[in-house]
């Protein structure tokens, strides 16, 4: 039968292990993190530009809406941004 010491102590270690991994897990995740945000912020722009494009076509908002996932107030202040007064649904 196994010691209380020693199963005391390998349970520690085995804690001891699990939180190196979970330690490991968070660092690649908050890099994975960053290059994601890195990714979602140069492709804001390139979006916001074809927003206008399409509220220049007198596309509706609603469907730049549905579209982009923005809601309409967002798609307004990107094109107020831009100057343009959005199409009206």
């Amino acid at each position: 039968m196994t010691d209380p010491l020693e199963k005391a102590a390998q349970a520690f270690r085995a804690a001891l292990a699990e939180e190196e991994e979970a330690k490991r897990a968070l660092s690649e995740a908050k890099q994975r993190r960053t290059a994601v945000g890195e990714k979602v912020s140069a492709l804001r722009g390139p979006l916001a530009d074809e927003i206008i494009r399409a509220a220049r076509d007198d596309r509706k908002q609603a469907e730049i809406a549905r579209i982009t996932g923005y809601n309409r107030e967002r798609i307004r202040q990107i094109c107020r941004q831009a100057g343009i007064k959005p199409p009206i649904d």
